[in-house]
């Protein structure tokens, strides 16, 4: 339910506040953590579109008893000693952010689901006496599954309230040049290290994106679009052919038709046809996470070598980056323009 804003709240504030926005994680690699957190975000209509009364009795009696189970353990190999590696991540960039942005702009952390839950934030916010509030998805490519149902959730938040704050909300960013530089760069210096592909040889670069179903694509969702653009600055800036960067699509779940093609299945292939090679980068996460950890440094290596390729690496770029923290504050100072000095 959504938390409603408290009655006598202090007088309104000068300045403003910026609250990034991220997926969610549950708090523990437990399947008692793990069930709370999926049911909450399988039974947003963004992100499972079936009516509720056809997709209810699957999630509650097939889904949240087996499922929270496999996640969890996926969940325990990546978890770090500071605790779930996306909401460390993201704390710190927020910490950077209010480093960047200095003290006129208070900079909060929320999660779409989970804790800290969007709405919770709105309300602490208003309550301290902030009126203006900048939503930064961490999705640099929109979708009506991600970025679509935070901007849902402020309206939500909005609906309810008497005295309504004033929002801006950031839609995606593709095409950023200091967003795509910061790719590049990560690239870049990781080829510094460890030599830079052979591409006429058939070494490889994937741009691995998480996927959406087929049917939200046909719908009109401009997903794919977006993360085409993004990859095709990416390769013209490194100046890579266009047959050396792949553009693929991962995480995906249950039995409907995804977009693709699927990252997993290019690993196979590619290893089973003498690819030597194989350097992936996740431009569509800018915090890492269990898809980037587990699916893509551990599944798809093991997919890659076995099926008898010989290097794989996986390109960490987001995080604490200064490409990433560089983008967030990019559309930051964007979004709070006229807000603040």
């Amino acid at each position: 339910m959504t938390t409603a804003p408290a009655v006598g709240t202090p007088a309104p504030t000068a300045g403003a506040a910026v609250v990034l926005v991220n997926l969610g994680t549950p708090e523990a690699p437990t399947a008692k953590a793990v069930r709370p957190f999926l049911r909450e975000f399988l039974s947003d209509r963004r992100v499972i579109e079936t009516h509720p009364l056809l997709w209810r009795p699957v999630l509650e009696g097939i889904i949240l008893r087996v499922r929270p189970r496999d996640s969890a353990r996926k969940y325990a190999s990546i978890w770090m000693p500071e605790g779930s590696p996306l909401m460390h991540w993201s704390r710190r960039q927020v910490e950077d952010l209010q480093d960047a942005l200095g003290e006129d702009v208070r900079v909060r952390v929320a999660m779409r689901y989970g804790e800290p839950a969007l709405r919770d934030v709105l309300t602490d916010l208003y309550d301290q006496g902030v009126r203006r509030v900048l939503v930064l998805p961490a999705y640099p490519q929109y979708a009506a599954s991600s970025a679509g149902t935070v901007i849902d959730e402020v309206a939500r938040w909005t609906l309810q309230a008497r005295d309504q704050l004033e929002v801006r909300t950031v839609r995606s960013f593709p095409d950023s040049p200091v967003y795509v530089e910061a790719l590049a760069r990560a690239l870049e210096g990781h080829w510094a290290e460890q030599g830079r592909p052979d591409f006429a040889a058939g070494d490889r670069l994937v741009t691995s994106f998480h996927s959406i179903p087929r049917a939200m694509h046909d719908a009109g969702d401009p997903y794919r679009s977006e993360c085409e653009t993004t990859a095709r600055l990416l390769r013209e800036r490194l100046g890579v052919d266009e047959g050396g960067l792949l553009v693929r699509f991962q995480s995906v779940f249950g039995p409907a038709e995804w977009i693709g093609p699927a990252t997993i299945d290019t690993m196979g292939e590619l290893g089973r046809g003498g690819t030597r090679r194989v350097d992936v980068i996740c431009p569509g996460f800018m915090a890492d996470c269990l898809e980037t950890l587990e699916e893509i440094n551990i599944l798809n290596r093991e997919t890659f070598l076995e099926a008898g390729g010989q290097e794989y690496h996986y390109v960490p770029w987001a995080n604490e980056s200064a490409g990433c923290v560089a983008t967030l504050e990019e559309q930051a100072r964007r979004g709070l323009s006229g807000w603040v000095a």
